[in-house]
C-alpha cells in the first residue's frame, strides 16, 4: 500500500516506524515462532524507523514504544497531515499527537475498531471505551476506518460522518492474483497427502482462543462429509489441544496441521484448498479473508468477523454464521462441500468481488481523508 501511495501524484509520505517487528525477524509470542516477513515490506517508498527508547520494547503492552523523536520529526517536517495508526494506549501516539496539535497540523487517526467488545472478553473495557472513545477520537480532525461496520461504530458514539472515511482494508491484489495463477494445486495437495478430488476446508491464523479453531474441528466432525480433508495453517497456544481433539475424533487421516506459513507460502494453501472458515468471536476484519477470496477461495465467516459486511454475499460468494454455532457451520459444510461446481462458481465469484475492494479504493480514500483534514481542520468545523 505505502509503495502505490509513494507513486500517486495527490499523495507525498514519509512513514515513521516506531518498530521495525516483522519486517526484521522477531519473536512472535502468539504463533510461538520467530520469523521475519519473507516479502519486501520496506522497498519503494520514504520511511524512517524513530528510535525506540522503551525500557521494555515490544508491541504487546501500553509502555512497548516509546519514540520521542517523533516531536521533533513532526515539528520539523511540518507536513500537510499527520496519520497516527498507533495505537493509544502506546506512549509514541500521544507524542506525535501533541507534536501535531502543537503545530497545528491535521491529525488523522485510523483505527480498525468494528465493536467495542475486547478481544479478552472483558466487560468493563467496553464500558470504558463507550466513555473513552468519544473524547479520544474528538481530537482528530478525520477518522479513518477499514470497514462499513467501523463507519457504524464510529458514528454510534456520536462522531459526525463526514469526519469519517471509509479507507477498505487491503492486500497488493496484484501479487496474491499472479500467484494464485501459477500455483500447482495437485503437487500442493499431494505433499499434503490429500487426493486431488479431495474437498479440503481451510482454517489460515494464529491458534489461539479468540479465533476458535476448535469450533471448525467440532463442525468438520459433525459435518462427516466423506472424504473431506481440514487444514490448520498456523500456529499457536491451541495447536496441542487440537491435535488430542483431532485424534479423540478418529480424524488423524483428515485432519492436516501445516504449522506456521510466511506470507509466501499462502497463495498455494489458499488455492489447494475449497473452502477458508474463520470462526473468531473477535476479528475487527480479517484480511485472511481478502488473501483467500483474491485466491479463488470462497469464504465461511462468523457474525463478528469485521470483512463480512464488505466481502461476503452469503450464498454468492461466501456464507456467514453465528459465532459459535457450531451446528450452523457443520450445515454449511454439508450443504457445500460435495458439490464441487458451486464451490467452483463461489471461488470465481469470489475473486471477482475483490476487483472493487483494492488498493486503488483504498488510496482514493487516504487521499480523500487528507484532503479533508487540510481544507476543513477541526477548529474551523467547530466555527461553523
Amino acid at each position: 500500500m505505502f509503495r502505490r501511495m509513494e507513486h500517486d501524484h495527490r499523495l507525498q509520505i514519509l512513514v515513521a516506524y516506531c518498530s521495525l517487528e516483522g519486517a526484521k525477524t522477531y519473536l512472535d509470542r502468539e504463533f510461538g515462532v520467530s520469523f521475519a516477513w519473507d516479502v519486501p515490506l520496506l522497498d519503494d517508498y520514504r520511511w524512517i524507523c524513530v528510535p525506540n527508547r522503551s525500557w521494555w520494547p515490544g508491541l504487546g503492552h501500553a509502555w512497548g514504544l516509546f519514540n520521542p523523536g517523533l516531536w521533533h520529526l513532526v515539528r520539523s517536517s511540518m507536513p500537510d497531515a499527520v496519520i497516527l495508526l498507533t495505537g493509544y494506549k502506546y506512549l509514541s501516539f500521544w507524542i506525535a499527537l501533541a507534536a501535531a496539535k502543537v503545530q497545528t497540523i491535521p491529525v488523522i487517526f485510523g483505527t480498525d475498531a468494528s465493536e467495542l467488545g475486547a478481544r479478552d472478553g472483558r466487560r468493563w473495557k467496553s464500558s470504558v471505551k463507550r466513555w473513552l472513545w468519544p473524547a479520544l477520537f474528538g481530537l482528530a480532525d478525520v477518522i479513518t476506518v477499514p470497514s462499513t461496520r467501523g463507519v457504524r461504530l464510529i458514528e454510534s458514539l456520536g462522531l459526525l460522518r463526514k469526519r469519517i472515511v471509509l479507507t477498505p482494508y487491503v492486500v497488493d491484489n496484484d501479487w496474491w492474483t499472479q500467484r494464485a495463477a501459477i500455483v500447482d494445486r495437485a503437487a500442493v495437495r499431494r505433499a499434503w497427502h490429500v487426493p486431488d478430488d479431495a474437498p479440503v476446508v481451510l482454517f489460515c491464523g494464529k491458534l489461539q482462543k479468540w479465533k476458535r479453531p476448535q469450533d471448525l474441528l467440532r463442525a468438520f466432525a459433525r459435518a462427516n462429509v466423506r472424504g473431506s480433508h481440514l487444514i490448520f495453517a498456523g500456529e499457536g497456544p491451541l495447536r496441542r489441544d487440537l491435535e488430542k481433539e483431532t485424534i479423540s475424533l478418529e480424524l488423524n487421516r483428515q485432519v492436516h496441521f501445516l504449522g506456521f506459513a510466511n506470507q509466501t507460502q499462502l497463495p498455494d494453501i489458499y488455492r489447494a484448498s475449497d473452502l477458508m472458515v474463520l470462526p473468531s468471536e473477535y476479528e475487527p476484519f480479517g484480511l485472511v479473508v481478502n488473501e483467500a477470496m483474491l485466491c479463488g477461495c470462497p469464504v465461511v465467516l462468523s457474525d463478528r468477523v469485521g470483512a463480512g459486511d464488505d466481502l461476503v454475499m452469503p450464498g454468492q460468494n461466501g456464507f456467514v454464521f453465528p459465532r459459535g454455532d457450531v451446528d450452523a457451520l457443520a450445515a454449511i459444510l454439508r450443504q457445500v462441500l460435495l458439490d464441487s461446481e458451486r464451490l467452483k462458481t463461489l471461488g470465481e465469484a469470489a475473486q471477482k468481488r475483490m476487483c472493487a475492494w483494492s488498493p486503488s479504493q483504498g488510496i482514493d480514500a487516504i487521499a480523500e481523508a487528507v484532503e479533508c483534514a487540510v481544507r476543513f481542520p477541526l477548529k474551523r468545523r467547530k466555527r461553523s
